[in-house]
Order: structure tokens, then C-alpha cells, then sequence
């Protein structure tokens, strides 16, 4: 009964890291275009080496 003392801290602790992994990757913009990159390859005017910012 005692690893209940243990494992629920941790399960919380995973938890709460994937919900703000999850919030950080939606803030970065990281799922606004997630076909995108499928067709992108099948363009004519596709470009190995994108200009540098």
C-alpha cells in the first residue's frame, strides 16, 4: 500500500509534463499544417534548399 504513496506522485507528475509538452507543441505552431508537407513534395516549384532567415 505504501508504492500508492509513490506512484500516484509520479502518475501526476507524467501527467502534468505531457499536458505541457502538449500546450508548448500547440503554442510553437507544431500541428497548423499537418497535410501540408504531403502535398508540398508532389509541387513542381518544390525546393530542396529553402532560403535561410
Amino acid at each position: 500500500m505504501e508504492i500508492l504513496l509513490v506512484l500516484i506522485p509520479i502518475s501526476i507528475g507524467l501527467a502534468g509534463f505531457w499536458l505541457l509538452s502538449f500546450f508548448w507543441s500547440v503554442r510553437n505552431k507544431q500541428y497548423d499544417d499537418p497535410e501540408g508537407a504531403r502535398y508540398r513534395i508532389l509541387r513542381d516549384d518544390y525546393d530542396d534548399h529553402p532560403a535561410e532567415d
